[in-house]
């Protein structure tokens, strides 16, 4: 088990609507690794504007892993996706999203694919959203075979996009797909809004689930608000989760005291369930 908090590279436009810690990598990785954190989350849109020898060992130097890359802002800030009717445009989501695998491979990371899917549209039958999706699900997780990268499927609320919001019809998906590479991952805010029982859903998926996502129900940092984290946290260890855990949530009050909160509220549940606080 190991906590992560995810944060943005350089590249990511700074705004109220990024989950994720901003500023240069040495200050916000200094501030990650100095509140308690096991490692970091990416999130990035262009990383060839990064430098990737750099961003390994400064979070090595610093005693951080890179968990998983999100490509979320692909979608979020350029529009992206593929599900998009245009074929250019869907290209350039498929070449967008394989760039930040090369990526990922570099920090021996997984890659995460929300947003960036797409979504059902009227004017679109559906069939043919799924295919154009699975077709790039492929594309990608062929594209992560060869350098040992994982891609994560996110379960994401109807609020967000109407493809692929429960883990039903993750795995449906994931089936469909046929790439052993390609899996899942809960998302802890999206499972309480889209599943009939949050605690059900991660005992019947455990199997495809590859990542977890932590915040309260109100989108902000864990203990916020109304989730029962004790429980969330001791069902996924019930079915023998233990991989990495990461908090996405919104940056208020503001990024510092969300990090400082999130970990100061998770770790004493971490160490009465796994035994073992972040860091440790």
């Amino acid at each position: 088990m190991k906590l992560c908090y995810q944060v943005a590279t350089p590249d990511v436009a700074i705004a109220d609507s990024v989950t994720a810690y901003q500023g240069p990598l040495q200050k916000t990785f200094g501030d990650i690794a100095a509140y308690g954190y096991d490692g970091v989350e990416l999130m990035t849109i262009d990383p060839g504007k990064l430098n990737w020898d750099e961003v390994r060992q400064t979070a090595a130097d610093l005693g951080l892993v890179v968990g998983l890359v999100c490509t979320g802002e692909i979608y979020g800030q350029l529009g992206l996706s593929f599900a998009d009717p245009d074929a250019g445009r869907r290209r350039e989501a498929i070449d967008r999203v394989n760039g930040i695998i090369d990526f990922a491979a570099s920090q021996n990371a997984k890659v995460n694919i929300g947003r960036v899917r797409g979504q059902y549209r009227p004017d679109v039958p559906r069939e043919q959203t799924e295919e154009w999706a699975v077709e790039a699900f492929r594309a990608i997780s062929d594209h992560a075979a060869p350098k040992g990268v994982m891609i994560a499927l996110e379960n994401v609320t109807i609020m967000q996009t109407n493809f692929v919001n429960t883990m039903a019809e993750a795995r449906r998906i994931i089936d469909m797909t046929g790439r052993p590479n390609f899996r899942a991952m809960m998302d802890v805010f999206h499972l309480n809004i889209e599943e009939k029982d949050l605690y059900q859903a991660i005992r019947d998926y455990a199997d495809i689930n590859v990542h977890v996502h932590l915040c309260d129900n109100n989108r902000r940092y864990p203990g916020n608000c109304g989730l029962d984290f004790e429980k969330i946290i001791q069902t996924f260890h019930d079915v023998g989760y233990d991989d990495l855990y990461s908090t996405e949530v919104f940056q208020f009050p503001s990024m510092e005291e969300c990090a400082k909160r999130s970990i100061a509220y998770l770790a004493p549940i971490f160490q009465r369930v796994y035994g073992r606080e972040p860091r440790v």
